[in-house]
């Protein structure tokens, strides 16, 4: 175990953090299959460098109806990740759903089938994770898989989300030095 890794509010270290794609990594670009349009957000580049030099595990947990919807391929939604990939990463895990909202699948946020997939991937408890994202659905499937969820508001965030969020980060940025800065042991970084 890593004795330098932040700990939850429940005294557990978090061992990895999972990653909203769009409006959390890069810019929203709805139903994006364009990898020239991947443009991280601020200061993700180095939020996420920061999480990596504490020895903890990263990964992407996202939505991508438009798939399901018919709106983009998957072969241009794997060259989308791989820019994003490319940009920000290596990510440890990927956990994509590709379903409409009406498909009824387990794996769409906020159902919490993305969030208990990268935990196993990761060998993980989901106590040991957390998660962040722009949105309440984000923060919701972080909750029912047992993970702790980390709200970074865009425009495109409803104020009741806000309301509701368990923890709320200004930016990317803030909700990374937030996460490491909560337990004493966590300013000791790996090395």
């Amino acid at each position: 175990m890593n004795p330098t890794a932040p700990r939850t509010g429940a005294g557990h270290r978090i061992r990895a953090v999972l990653f909203d794609r769009d409006g959390t990594l890069v810019e929203d670009v709805p139903y994006n299959g364009d990898p020239e349009q991947v443009r991280p957000v601020p200061g993700a580049r180095e939020a996420l460098e920061l999480l990596r030099s504490y020895g903890l595990r990263t990964g992407v947990v996202t939505n991508q109806s438009g798939v399901g919807r018919g709106l983009i391929s998957e072969t241009d939604m794997r060259r989308v990740n791989e820019r994003v990939d490319e940009l920000l990463g290596p990510f440890d895990v990927w956990a994509v759903c590709p379903h409409a909202p009406d498909d009824g699948c387990h794996c769409r946020k906020p159902r919490p089938g993305l969030v208990l997939w990268a935990a196993g991937r990761l060998c993980t408890p989901p106590d040991r994770i957390a998660v962040v994202g722009d949105i309440g659905a984000d923060v919701e499937a972080a909750r029912r898989a047992g993970a702790h969820g980390i709200l970074v508001p865009t425009p495109v965030t409803r104020p009741e989300e806000i309301t509701a969020a368990p923890r709320v980060a200004e930016n990317l940025a803030a909700a990374v030095r937030g996460l490491l800065r909560e337990q004493p042991l966590a300013a000791r970084r790996c090395g």
